[in-house]
This record gives structure tokens, C-alpha cells and sequence, in this order.
């Protein structure tokens, strides 16, 4: 077993939020490095789901315009490789932002499968996919990256519509996780 000095910011607050919102699931972190970040079982150890987790810092407070202040809760950055999203043996991928303004945590909680449709939808077949995901104040979750300003503005004013871009669905949604473990 090779030794682990750390757990990784994204997986402590995915794992902590897990524990948090459900009680009798135990959260559980590999021994070493398989592409699943953390392992969730239900009360008595007998089903289990995997995660994969993905963080990013809230770039609200240093990269948001100010015309957009107080439009978003969060926004967050990641750079993905397709062949790893392809070939990810974890059931579910998780990103997570820490709002500090706000002080929440965001997660946007999807199968690999169908954040690979998605993102090619959006971007391409790309090797390397740059994705930006933004939550509003109003709940709302959007992959921006590539969007001009004026998408943006209605994006923030909530009027934007384009649902190969909306992420809404996977916003805080653990039902995937809580029926995998029931």
C-alpha cells in the first residue's frame, strides 16, 4: 500500500458534504490511485457507488466582472481529458466549488458517459476540454466557456436558453447516489 499524506481539497469537501446531507452513508478514500477518488456505502457496507472528484477554486471573486456582481453563487474552472472521462471506471463524476462569498458548497454531479455527450456537444471532439461552469443565484448551472458577453448577461439575467449548455439537471443532484444505495 503506498502511503497517503493528503486528501485532496475537492474530495475532503465532496466527502465532508456527503456526510453532512446523508447520515447513514459512509465515505470511504482508496488506498491508491485508480480513478476513483472516493467510495460511498450505504449504512451496513453492502452497496456501494464510486466518485470521481473534481475541484476547482471559486473564480466569482477574482475573474467575475463587475457587471455580473451578485448574479452567481459560484464559478468554476476545469481542464478534462476526454480519454480519462471516456475510460473513467467511476460511476459518477463530481465538481465542486466552495462558494466563499455565499459560503456553500456547489456540486455538479454527473455519469461520465453523459459529461463526455455533453461537453462534445459543446466543444468538439477535443483531446484537452477547457469547461467553465457557472451557478447562479437562482440555481441555475451553465458551461460557459466559448460564450460571448452578451450570452453571459442574459446567462446572469436569468433569460438565457440553449440546453446543450445547461447543467441545471446535475446541480446538487445526488439522486443518482442515494438510488444506487437505497
Amino acid at each position: 500500500m503506498q502511503p497517503m499524506f493528503t486528501v485532496h481539497a475537492g474530495e475532503y469537501l465532496i466527502g465532508s458534504d456527503i456526510e453532512n446531507k446523508f447520515k447513514k452513508y459512509n465515505v470511504w478514500v482508496p488506498s491508491k490511485d485508480t480513478g476513483i477518488d472516493l467510495l460511498v456505502t450505504d449504512s451496513k457496507n453492502n452497496k456501494a457507488i464510486s466518485l470521481q472528484c473534481k475541484f476547482s477554486k471559486d473564480y466569482t471573486a477574482t475573474h467575475m466582472k463587475a457587471i455580473f456582481a451578485n448574479k452567481f453563487k459560484a464559478w468554476g474552472w476545469w481542464t478534462l481529458d476526454s480519454d480519462k472521462i471516456r475510460k473513467s471506471p467511476a460511476e459518477l463524476w463530481v465538481f465542486v466549488m466552495q462558494s466563499f462569498q455565499q459560503k456553500s458548497i456547489e456540486c455538479i454531479i454527473i455519469p461520465p458517459k453523459a459529461l463526455l455527450q455533453r461537453l462534445r456537444k459543446i466543444h468538439g471532439r477535443k483531446k484537452r476540454i477547457q469547461t467553465y461552469l457557472w451557478v447562479t443565484e437562482n440555481d441555475k448551472c451553465w458551461e460557459t466557456r466559448g460564450l460571448g458577453k452578451s450570452d453571459r448577461i442574459l446567462i446572469a439575467n436569468d433569460s438565457y436558453h440553449n440546453p446543450k449548455r445547461d447543467f441545471t439537471a446535475y446541480l446538487n443532484n445526488w439522486k443518482p447516489l442515494k438510488r444506487k444505495l437505497r
